[in-house]
């Protein structure tokens, strides 16, 4: 036999997405993920922002015009929920980098609080941004 070739053994198979129960803890991870990922696009927006402002009135009028669109004002509130989900699943892995909140009770609190805390802390900046304009 030739010690190059190794014999075909059965080997396990991994499991897919279909075989895994959706948890609150994998869900969160996945919109980490995700998150990081759209804040590239996030960090585009505010660096055409500073170019847009320095480089003068007109081209400042013009960005300013569109993120003061419904469209641009939802792009916008969609980036600070993405900037504030990331974030806090940030503070999640950090709390689990020290060492805690890894029993079943905790995992699943931290995993709501990073949904809804995100999605409250958003709704509360806007609502102080827009009633301070």
């Amino acid at each position: 036999m030739n010690p190059t070739v190794r014999p075909t053994v059965a080997q396990p198979l991994s499991p897919h997405l279909q075989i895994y129960r959706w948890t609150w803890t994998m869900a969160m991870s996945v919109f980490h993920r995700i998150t990081g990922t759209a804040l590239y696009g996030g960090t585009f927006l505010v660096a055409v922002w500073l170019v847009a402002l320095a480089s003068g009135p007109r081209a400042y009028d013009t960005v300013a015009w569109f993120f003061g669109s419904w469209i641009g004002r939802a792009i916008l509130f969609a980036y600070t929920w993405v900037l504030l989900h990331h974030m806090l699943g940030g503070i999640r892995h950090f709390i689990w980098d020290a060492g805690y909140g890894f029993d079943r009770d905790r995992r699943l609190g931290l995993a709501r609080a990073t949904l809804i805390g995100s999605v409250i802390l958003t709704v509360v900046i806007w609502a102080i941004a827009l009633l301070v304009r």
